[in-house]
Order: structure tokens, then C-alpha cells, then sequence
């Protein structure tokens, strides 16, 4: 009889209601060593971890997981270096997005067997004896504990938890931030790729919903940008680095308008830099309310014979041609910072003289970007 019972509930003996909340903890535990070791720390290298902690992520990912450091951050590397395009090993713009979201782990998979990958991308992660004789070793040695460890507690009820164990990551990460992350949401910054941040509130995922804003500034240790934005995995962060258990490299600067300030300079230039992709979505919007315009004088002129229905035709193509030239500037890599500079003058001067109000608006605000901390304190204004 107490064998019986023992396949039935395991030495725990909890109920339903237990068995979920352990659910809800140990997945989450996994999302969090993915999000603050794997991603953050070991791949961006945008935090530093104390060895007991950094171990104790290593060793949780190995039984629930078993996923290898390297080949991990191998990975993740070249996505961000051949995002969306036919070397990103999981782009649903490329393979689809059902065949990412449901097979992503296969797409994984696929990426860890090339050697190649692991070799140029896969540098800078563990490479003492416990990765090299036990981890790396044994991927599937630590699987197998977990699935011992669960069976004990629950009983035969202890495979569907260890189940969903093993799925959590696979659909979660490689499916769901790799495939709905480049392509349903919102995006924050135009990014050359498709990322977008699914969600503001980064919890079930450890923050990795915020995957526009992770693209937008890779190496920053901390997902949220906006104050409406939530990132869990940064709230841990910062409660580590408080215990004196990790340390973060800064946080991207932002750009700032300094009012004062009207010119185009190096300081400009630096500041661009800081938020370029914040700024190209800012154009691009100003570019869709143009075209938004002109969509609505199509709808009021339907023979398109009318003096205003040519001005909005004139000022959307006007608008199209500055957003790209704008954006051209930053593509071209050999240009010096006074050729820049230069460019950037004469892009503002066109923008003036286009007679359109948000672009003239976006010109005057160039002129007075900074990265500066001023003595006017409250005056100057985040982008």
C-alpha cells in the first residue's frame, strides 16, 4: 500500500494545488537563469556574476534544460550579427513563423551541431573541468536527474511536471521570443530588423518580452525602456547587485534636448549614436502621419484632381525621400564625424525648407540633442 502511494504522490504527498505552485516556481527559476546567466551575462557579457551564483544557474539549466553555455551564446550571438537574414539561425521572417514558434528547438538544435558557430561565437564562456567533464559532457545526465528528483516528490505525476519542464524553455524562448518576438507587437525603435517587444510587462518570461528594446541596445543589462515598461529579470539583477552578488556595466546613455543648445555638432553626432534607433522611429512615425494624410485627401478627392490632394502627394513622397536620406547617413561606416556633421546640416536645411511642419519640428530638435548632463537640470527633456 505504500508503495502504491508512493507512485501516486511521491514522498511529498501535496496536492494539485501544490504541485502547480512548484510549477510556477521552478519554471520561473529557469526563465531567470536563461534571462540574467545565459542571456545577459554569458552572451551580451552586460553583467558580471559571483561564481556561487553563476554556478548555481549552470547547474539548474543543466537538470532543466540541458542546454551548453557555449553553444547557447554561440547562437544568440550570430542572431543579433545575421538578424533576419539567411544565417540567423531562427528568423520566422526567413523560416516562418509556425515553423520557429513550434520547432524552434529544432532550429536550436540544428545551429549546435555546427562546430563552426561555437568556435567563432563561443568565446568568453565557462571552460573550467565541470563544463568540460560534466556539463558539456553529460547534456543529458542532468535531464535525467531532474526526471529522478520529480518522479521522488510526485509520484507518477511527477512525468507531466517534469514534461512541462522540458517544454517550458523550447516553447517560451525558442519559440515564442524567437518567433512572436520579430513579429507581432510594438516597436519602440526602428531597428533594422523586425524585433518587437510583445508585451510591456516582462514577467512570465523573465523581461525577454521586451525584445524590441533588447535590440535596440544589446549589450544594456536592463530590457525596459519606457515608464509604463516592466523587466523582472532587471528587478533580480538589481537585487543581486545589491547583496554584492552581481555588478552591471552602465546603462546605455541616453540622448537629451538641451534648449539651450542650437547647432549641429560632435555632441550631436555622439548623441544620435546613443538613441539612433529611437530617432529613426520617431521619423518614421512623423512619415506614416504624412501618409495617413494623404491616404485621408484620397478618400475626400476620389478623382485626385484637387490642389490639396497633390500637396499631400508631394509632401508624403518629400517625407519618404528625408526619412531615407536621414537614415543613410548613419549606413555609410567610412564617413568621418565632420562628414557627418556636414550631412547632417544639410539634411536639416532640406527638412526646413520642405515647408513640413513635423519634419522642420524633428530638424529644430536635432540642433539641440546632447548627451550631457546640464546645470538646467529639469530642462533638459528625455527623447
Amino acid at each position: 500500500m505504500e508503495f502504491i502511494d508512493f507512485l501516486g504522490y511521491g514522498v511529498s504527498k501535496i496536492s494539485l494545488g501544490g504541485i502547480f505552485v512548484f510549477l510556477l516556481l521552478v519554471t520561473h527559476i529557469t526563465i531567470i537563469s536563461v534571462t540574467i546567466f545565459l542571456h545577459r551575462c554569458q552572451a551580451h557579457r552586460s553583467i558580471s556574476l559571483n561564481k556561487y551564483v553563476s554556478h548555481f544557474f549552470r547547474f539548474w539549466l543543466w537538470i532543466t534544460t540541458g542546454m551548453v553555455t557555449k553553444q547557447w551564446a554561440a547562437i544568440h550571438r550570430k542572431h543579433h550579427a545575421k538578424c533576419e537574414t539567411s544565417e540567423d539561425p531562427h528568423s520566422p521572417q526567413v523560416e516562418g513563423l509556425a515553423v520557429v514558434l513550434w520547432r524552434g528547438t529544432e532550429l536550436y538544435r540544428d545551429a549546435a551541431k555546427n562546430t563552426e558557430i561555437c568556435q567563432k561565437y563561443g568565446y568568453g564562456t565557462p571552460n573550467d573541468w565541470l563544463e568540460n567533464n560534466i556539463y558539456s559532457k553529460f547534456v543529458w545526465h542532468g535531464v535525467a536527474l531532474m526526471l529522478i528528483i520529480d518522479f521522488i516528490l510526485f509520484g507518477i505525476l511527477g512525468i507531466a511536471v517534469w514534461a512541462i519542464q522540458m517544454m517550458w524553455i523550447p516553447f517560451l524562448a525558442a519559440g515564442v521570443i524567437n518567433g512572436i518576438g520579430h513579429y507581432f507587437g510594438y516597436r519602440n525603435f526602428q531597428t533594422p530588423d523586425q524585433s518587437r517587444n510583445i508585451f510591456p510587462i516582462g514577467v512570465l518570461i523573465g523581461g525577454e518580452e521586451l525584445h524590441n528594446n533588447h535590440h535596440s541596445f544589446a549589450t544594456s543589462p536592463k530590457l525596459s525602456i519606457r515608464w509604463y515598461e516592466f523587466d523582472i529579470g532587471w528587478f533580480y539583477i538589481k537585487i543581486l547587485e545589491f547583496c554584492g552578488l552581481a555588478k552591471t556595466r552602465n546603462v546605455p546613455r541616453r540622448a537629451l534636448y538641451n534648449p539651450s543648445k542650437n547647432s549641429i555638432d560632435e555632441d550631436t553626432v555622439a548623441a544620435i549614436l546613443a538613441s539612433k534607433y529611437e530617432l529613426f522611429q520617431k521619423l518614421h512615425s512623423a512619415a506614416k502621419k504624412i501618409g495617413a494624410i494623404y491616404r485621408k485627401n484620397c478618400k475626400k478627392n476620389s478623382f485626385g484632381n484637387s490642389v490639396e490632394l497633390n500637396k499631400s502627394a508631394m509632401e508624403m513622397r518629400l517625407a519618404n525621400c528625408l526619412k531615407e536620406d536621414f537614415e543613410k547617413i548613419w549606413n555609410e561606416r567610412a564617413s568621418s564625424v565632420d562628414q557627418v556633421i556636414e550631412a547632417l546640416n544639410h539634411w536639416c536645411v532640406e527638412a526646413e525648407k520642405s515647408g513640413i511642419k513635423v519634419l522642420q519640428d524633428y530638424s529644430r530638435k536635432l540642433h539641440m540633442l546632447t548627451l550631457r548632463e546640464f546645470s538646467y537640470g529639469s530642462q533638459n527633456k528625455s527623447i
